[in-house]
């Protein structure tokens, strides 16, 4: 069974912390931090480039010889209001001290390029739909390619509303192919309203090599490595995921299952 599905290490401090080693691949890292009023933890970038992500909760923030100032506004992710971001390039230290019970993700690749360290958000994102029917989500776009903040990050949120699916129809980026379809390693971070919640995942290839489903709880931070990789939550219980991806160009092409393909151009005749 492949290792994809990844539990916190714990309710505080550095619940995730998941390398690019570790997931056995060339790209992403993760990480996750639980912290309580007071508490900070710190970071070298080193040869990867950074993305911060206040996901909820208030912290001041130091990095790259700059101070940030206290960033984080939602208290809740399940706000949905437009997250605090900040990007940080390779080389240089950074440091988080909470002022508040705070999530925060460490979104991580090779850096590359020259990008310097900036605010990203909440200002230059809004929350867009996607989706049509049971198939609606809601979409806060951090650093997808339309915005040039970074040589190798993608980093975006995604709110699924209760009895919805997301990432559908199934769809895979894992070949280095491009304008046809780029390779592109991805971390889903998982997080359930209420939080005593599940949602399913499901991570296959078309010649069934892979085949996982996973139900996934609060704080659950699923791997794909390649292949397709819808979710889905029950009645009662929204869906929020953070993603995270990278590969050798920060382009995101990718192609439907052609099992699947037929709902796609239904609900998009003119694309």
């Amino acid at each position: 069974m492949a290792d994809l599905l990844r539990k916190p290490n714990g309710t505080h401090g550095k619940v995730h912390d998941i390398t690019a080693e570790s997931a056995g691949w060339g790209y992403v890292g993760f990480g996750l931090y639980r912290l309580e009023p007071g508490e900070s933890a710190s970071e070298a970038t080193g040869d990867r480039e950074v993305i911060l992500v206040l996901v909820e909760g208030k912290a001041k923030i130091f990095g790259a010889g700059q101070d940030f100032g206290e960033m984080g506004e939602r208290m809740n992710v399940f706000e949905k209001t437009p997250p605090h971001c900040l990007y940080l390039p390779g080389g240089v230290e950074w440091r988080a001290e909470a002022t508040t019970a705070c999530t925060l993700a460490v979104c991580t690749a090779p850096a590359q390029g020259s990008y310097p360290a900036r605010k990203l958000g909440p200002e230059g994102i809004s929350m867009l739909p996607r989706g049509t029917g049971a198939n609606t989500r809601f979409i806060n776009n951090i650093a997808m390619e339309g915005r040039d903040v970074a040589g190798s990050l993608l980093v975006t949120e995604v709110f699924t509303p209760q009895g919805n699916w997301s990432s559908y129809p199934s769809h895979r980026h894992d070949e280095d192919d491009f304008p046809r379809m780029t390779y592109l390693e991805e971390t889903y971070y998982h997080r359930l309203n209420p939080a005593q919640g599940f949602a399913v995942q499901r991570v296959y290839t078309e010649d069934g090599a892979l085949d996982e489903t996973m139900a996934v709880k609060n704080h659950d931070v699923v791997l794909v490595p390649k292949g397709h990789h819808p979710c889905g939550t029950p009645y009662g219980y929204d869906l929020y995921y953070l993603n995270v991806m990278a590969g050798p160009i920060r382009k995101w092409r990718f192609a439907n299952d052609p099992d699947h393909d037929w709902i796609y151009k239904r609900d998009n005749p003119t694309a």
